[in-house]
């Protein structure tokens, strides 16, 4: 596996919002090494009342491979304490065709002791 990053403070939040999904889209890595590098790997994700756990997060990330050709994060709020983390951003995906898609995400997320991502709730809306 490659380096473990930790989110400690929100400074580290917000450079997991701003580099995981580039680097998970359009990196060099296979998705599943740039995955573990920010998330445990019983990490679960529940947006808007779904659940994804790893395999479904990295099989949601192959078509976008092919699809977008740019993701850009704006973060308007973070605050990370002993075990948490929470965030409130933009994340705009340009594709290939179409419209960008602007999507406003709220997400409360549970820490593990390495500082790697356990769970996440978020909720979402998507910008007109």
């Amino acid at each position: 596996m490659s380096k473990i990053m930790s989110i400690r403070t929100e400074a580290d939040l917000v450079g997991y919002l701003t580099r995981y999904p580039v680097e998970v889209t359009f990196g060099d890595e296979p998705s599943e090494a740039v995955f573990d590098r920010y998330h445990r790997e019983d990490f679960l994700m529940v947006s808007d009342g779904v659940s994804l756990d790893r395999k479904r997060l990295i099989d949601h990330v192959r078509p976008a491979r092919k699809r977008a050709t740019a993701v850009e994060v704006e973060v308007h709020d973070t605050v990370v304490g002993e075990g948490f983390a929470a965030a409130r951003y933009t994340l705009t995906a340009i594709m290939r065709k179409g419209s960008p898609i602007v999507t406003e995400i709220r997400a409360f997320s549970t820490l593990a002791p390495d500082g790697r991502l356990l769970r996440t709730d978020q909720f979402t809306d998507i910008a007109p």
